[in-house]
């Protein structure tokens, strides 16, 4: 709630979901002061998006709660498909994969969106950060100079910049005038719910369809008594759905399941879904931004929508805390959308096209919906003006704007350390790599002096601990992942430096380049 006075903070985000809460805990722990509001007076505890892909585990990693996700959440729950009633399969479209040295995540975690929200907001209290519910953003003025945002109990909020995290009916973004283009497709909708449910198994996610085209999906939530329910709605004389009810949740269940004797009960979730395909043109407008579904809605299918808000707020984070505390020029806040709207646009595509493998895939006896799983997320952003020039046009090869790999490396005591682990500092990390050379050490450690408040430096060495270096390469993965070998055909680039959401900023054998594109960073050009 708010006192209605005026009150100067840094940022102000407006939406305590996935998004709005893993941006506070970016800005918090850089420093930025941040308050994050919520029109809700308490958290929810529904199912909602409820994956976590491996890149988003990554990224929660560096932001602090993937153990605690995947200590709450399952990463192994077979598919088990019914068809016209009769048990078709069991599937695990992921029981081959393995991590690597360089994907520690294999598979994503199924954990309910409510959970994913209670880890985050517990981190945040880490920070001394709560949420303030109850407090619900009407709209914004803004100036040179900030924010003032108006809520609807007639109280004012002061903030350097003002970030839309409020969801698909963005108050935020409808005041900033920006356009939300795409469909509403109001024939093809779904009902979904949290149900408990009697006499059902909860080691597999039950998929019930018949040749009608229509079914029933069960899927039991991890940490607690209920199943997330998915089907298609009951429809009225007119054709059009029915709001979603218990008693029509078990007229489903019992038409496609055909499993006598279950009852479904204690629904604390009810909602009806429809086909959504839209996103904005723009994510900023001054001070204000959107990330989230407040900028783009996806169709259910993959469980993308998270998963991308998640990210969004990880790309803006370290932008935004360097714009507000005024190391960087406003202008960096244009990479923002610049890598982040393609992101959007080809997850829309991704998620339009999953549905419609999803649709097909409930008409064939021997498919299962596992034949629509997403596919991987963190394409990077090879695109951007934060990625030096490609040097090369192979895809096989790492470049400027992709992800940065983790490895096991062992630190200067010769215990083990990931290169995650490494890269979980806020700034910048720069790895200077050769066998314990004075001439990449003296590098490292000048640009790691000049750059201190903006990089952290290391030296990397292939030899086993107890030779010069700050982390040793001792099998050999982090060379092979950065692509550092002897058979590289290019000169071999011995500095890499890694931005704050773990992309690759730059490789070079120049200490030059690494000292001129940290100037570019905090002396960011506006567009021409």
């Amino acid at each position: 709630m708010t006192d209605g006075a005026v009150r100067n903070e840094g940022v102000l985000i407006v939406g305590a979901g996935p998004t709005g809460l893993t941006l506070a805990i970016e800005l918090a722990r850089r420093g930025v002061g941040v308050r994050i509001v919520d029109a809700a007076p308490a958290p929810h505890r529904e199912s909602r998006g409820k994956g976590l892909q491996p890149r988003t585990l990554e990224v929660l990693e560096d932001v602090g709660i993937t153990g605690r996700a995947l200590a709450t959440g399952t990463t192994r729950l077979p598919f088990r498909k019914y068809f016209d009633g009769a048990r078709v399969n069991d599937t695990d479209p992921f029981a081959d994969a393995r991590p690597t040295p360089d994907a520690p995540y294999e598979r994503g975690v199924l954990i309910g969106q409510w959970q994913v929200e209670k880890l985050l907001r517990e981190r945040l209290a880490e920070f001394g950060v709560a949420v303030e519910g109850g407090t619900e953003v009407t709209g914004f003025e803004q100036d040179e100079d900030g924010v003032t945002a108006v809520l609807a109990d007639g109280g004012r909020i002061r903030a350097g910049y003002l970030v839309g995290c409020d969801g698909g009916r963005s108050r935020v973004r409808k005041a900033m005038g920006v356009r939300f283009d795409g469909t509403t497709d109001a024939t093809q909708s779904m009902v979904v719910g949290d149900v408990e449910a009697e006499g059902i198994s909860r080691d597999v996610w039950h998929q019930w369809f018949a040749s009608d085209g229509s079914g029933v999906m069960l899927c039991p939530m991890p940490g607690t008594n209920s199943f997330q329910f998915q089907a298609g709605p009951e429809l009225d004389a007119n054709g059009d759905p029915l709001p979603p009810s218990l008693e029509s949740f078990q007229r489903i269940f019992d038409r496609y399941a055909q499993v006598p004797g279950v009852t479904l009960t204690d629904p604390t979730w009810l909602s009806l879904w429809r086909v959504n395909v839209r996103m904005v043109d723009r994510m900023r407008v001054g001070r204000v931004l959107l990330a989230g579904d407040a900028a783009h809605i996806h169709p259910i299918a993959g469980g993308l929508g998270m998963n991308t808000g998640i990210q969004d707020a990880y790309n803006l984070g370290w932008k935004l805390a360097l714009a507000t505390t005024g190391r960087a020029g406003p202008a960096l806040l244009d990479t923002y959308e610049e890598e982040r709207l393609p992101v959007a646009a080809w997850t829309l595509g991704i998620t339009t096209e999953l549905y419609a493998r999803v649709r097909e895939a409930v008409r064939e006896p021997g498919t299962g919906v596992e034949a629509a799983a997403p596919p991987p997320m963190g394409t990077g952003y090879r695109w951007s003006s934060l990625a030096a020039p490609a040097t090369t046009g192979d895809p096989g090869v790492l470049r400027p704007g992709d992800r940065a790999p983790d490895a096991p490396c062992l630190d200067a005591s010769g215990n083990p350390v990931r290169l995650f682990e490494v890269y979980a500092d806020p700034r910048f990390t720069l790895l200077g790599f050769g066998a314990g050379g004075a001439e990449v050490a003296d590098a490292v450690g000048k640009l790691a002096i000049e750059h201190e408040d903006l990089v952290q430096a290391f030296t990397v060495t292939d030899g086993e601990a107890g030779e010069p270096g700050d982390l040793h390469d001792h099998e050999g993965h982090a060379r092979r992942a950065y692509g550092l070998t002897a058979s590289t055909p290019a000169p071999v680039p011995a500095l890499v430096l890694i931005r704050p959401d773990n992309h690759v900023a730059l490789l070079t054998q120049d200490p030059t380049e690494i000292a001129s594109y940290l100037s570019q960073i905090t002396t960011f050009p506006p567009k021409e």
